[in-house]
């Protein structure tokens, strides 16, 4: 027939363009032992995973879907072992209503993002809303507009480059505690249904996956090497680099890079401050965290075993010493990790040393 297409040569180009992501695994600074490498290639088919999602699947803003950026197999930029993250591809220019049933998880927010993870490895917040200001029904349930313009009620801003929304849900305890049910529609004048695929936006979609893939795996890869510049220690600077890429403006985020010798283990120290939550969190070179479903890789403020004092004592080490709250190694001697404060009344910087068992 004389429209035929043949879109061989554009898989290709897709795969060409996905494998520069491998760059990463070959960078000086990047781990070389089989674990790291290992869990590096696994990152990488991570990442086109939830870009395929995102991007290809889950990108049309006429008919947002919301679904999980991360969950226990997929991991980006210290995600939160206790939290569930979802995400909608939204467009600044549309109205949306969102809606659903509060439930009883502690945290809840909804963050408007402009993503440029793709070109500078930003994620620039355009809108934020936390559901201790959202008005609910008498049984729970909620509607909240998005939009670049105000709205009456629960309005979250969007701005004309929003991209996407982002919602967090913080547990103390994801089998106890009840998550809320979110759904997203756009309300705003619009196609009824969405557009038939074409080549040329089939084409655009993998293009830009595969530019997300790399653009993201650099990001954080910046970042740990970055950490490596004062090991074991947690950093203490300007928070805006981590609202930049996305962080919730609520949060404090203690990073740090942490590399010990065969036997070493590395003790935190810190008195919680009055806060909603807090947590902290060990993570690989990569940025993922490591196996919270099979391994006691974290701990939070309710997990937590107090000192007389008040203080956490937290120990990162190969196996449990039998004092303060181990958190498993899982075969690492150097990676990553995060300490966060959501809503504290101040930010004390959690104290590291070294320690020989």
């Amino acid at each position: 027939m004389a429209d035929d297409v043949r879109l061989a040569d554009r898989w290709r180009s897709f795969c060409a363009q996905l494998a520069q992501a491998g760059e990463i695994l070959d960078r000086p600074d990047a781990p070389a032992s089989p674990l790291d490498q290992a869990e590096g290639l696994r990152y990488l088919s991570r990442l086109t995973r939830t870009a395929l999602n995102m991007l290809v699947d889950s990108s049309d803003p006429d008919f947002p879907r919301l679904f999980l950026l991360c969950d226990d197999a997929i991991k980006i930029g210290a995600d939160n072992p206790d939290n569930l993250y979802q995400q909608a591809v939204v467009r600044g220019d549309r109205d949306y209503r969102i809606r659903g049933q509060r439930g009883t998880v502690p945290y809840l927010s909804i963050g408007a993002k402009a993503n440029r993870y793709a070109i500078d490895g930003t994620m620039a917040s355009t809108g934020e809303i936390e559901f201790a200001d959202v008005v609910l029904e008498p049984d729970g349930s909620f509607e909240i507009i998005a939009s670049a313009t105000p709205k009456p009620g629960n309005w979250l801003p969007m701005t004309q480059d929003t991209t996407l929304l982002i919602v967090r849900q913080t547990f103390n305890d994801k089998k106890a505690e009840t998550p809320a049910d979110i759904q997203i529609e756009r309300i705003s004048d619009g196609p009824a249904l969405p557009a038939l695929l074409t080549p040329a936006t089939i084409d655009a979609q993998l293009s830009g996956a595969a530019q997300w893939v790399r653009g993201t795996a650099n990001t954080f890869a910046d970042w740990s090497q970055w950490f490596m510049g004062q090991p074991n220690r947690i950093y203490d600077g300007d928070q805006q680099v981590f609202y930049r890429a996305g962080g919730d403006p609520k949060i404090w985020y203690g990073h740090l890079y942490y590399d010990l010798a065969p036997g070493e283990a590395l003790v935190i120290e810190a008195t919680p401050p009055p806060c909603r939550f807090w947590n902290f969190q060990l993570d690989n070179w990569w940025m993922e965290s490591l196996d919270h479903v099979h391994r006691k890789v974290w701990v939070n403020g309710s997990q937590a075993q107090y000192e007389d004092d008040g203080r956490v004592v937290v120990v990162c080490a190969d196996s449990d010493p039998g004092y303060g709250n181990w958190i498993d190694m899982s075969g690492h001697r150097s990676g990553t990790a995060l300490w966060r404060w959501i809503e504290a009344e101040d930010f004390p910087v959690p104290q590291c040393r070294v320690v020989r068992l």
